[in-house]
């Protein structure tokens, strides 16, 4: 449900790529009315412009809402226009990977609301999940305004501190590539075993996309789940013993890959 007042203010979305069109779509889907929309894009698509929303006309003078959605490299030259926004009622929501809360209060100033967030890809199909953490002058009613926005595209999680980001990027946000990688691999070891290269990816594909809805529908724990699975001495058990072994299992591996993207994270944005 959109709040209110995003629809009486407006909200301003300053980038409209596949992230920020994901977050558009799911907006509109939910009845935020396409006049209540300004976005800022250099390069909009035909599907943006055919919406009726405002495109890189002039802004309203006090947005509920101005959500960030450039590619961090872009920011240096893109937040500046919005600085006479800033220190006043606007809520500045940033879905730009590696970009903390201090460097939007250098631009925008320190007594503006400012909510960092960490939304993942598979928001393009309404079943991401976003990770928040606001500054010290973003009110509570702030925060349930940007996590409603961000449901558009799936789940939301609320962090204790700013820190924790840097380890949401590396599990959530880089995740999907593992599962991706995943889901190669799997297809590999299906084909290696026998079966033509398309049926063992579509048999790959099904497997993780069910397990996963599973997974996410059941009361139950996913390693309840995994023993549910699982018969004494049969093919799971089997395939688990080399899975599972405690030095060149998966659970080693992944531990080492969140590491090294949460590690690369926090050097990003240590500049």
């Amino acid at each position: 449900m959109i709040p209110n007042v995003i629809s009486e203010r407006g909200l301003v979305l300053l980038g409209c790529g596949k992230m920020g069109s994901a977050l558009l779509s799911g907006w509109l889907d939910q009845g935020l009315p396409a006049s209540s929309v300004w976005i800022l894009d250099p390069k909009p698509t035909d599907w943006v412009l055919n919406l009726g929303v405002h495109v890189n006309e002039m802004l309203p003078d006090n947005p509920a809402i101005m959500l960030v959605a450039v590619k961090p490299q872009a920011m240096e030259e893109a937040l500046p226009r919005l600085q006479k926004w800033g220190s006043a009622t606007t809520v500045f929501i940033s879905v730009a990977a590696g970009i903390k809360i201090a460097e939007f209060e250098e631009i925008l100033g320190r007594s503006t609301p400012i909510v960092r967030a960490m939304p993942n890809t598979p928001a393009a199909v309404g079943q991401g999940i976003t990770a928040l953490i606001g500054n010290d002058r973003v009110t509570e009613k702030d925060l349930v305004d940007a996590e409603q926005l961000l449901m558009a595209v799936g789940q939301t999680v609320l962090l204790d501190n700013e820190g924790q980001m840097d380890a949401v990027t590396g599990l959530s946000g880089s995740g999907p590539a593992y599962v991706f990688h995943l889901i190669e691999a799997l297809a590999q070891a299906g084909k290696k075993q026998g079966l033509p290269a398309d049926m063992a990816m579509k048999l790959a594909q099904a497997t993780v996309a069910g397990a996963g809805a599973l997974a996410a529908q059941s009361n139950e724990t996913a390693e309840k789940l995994r023993v549910n699975v699982t018969s004494p001495n049969g093919t799971t058990q089997a395939g688990l013993k080399i899975l599972m072994h405690p030095k060149t299992g998966l659970q080693s591996l992944i531990n080492r890959t969140v590491k090294a993207a949460t590690k690369r994270s926090q050097d990003l944005s240590n500049g």
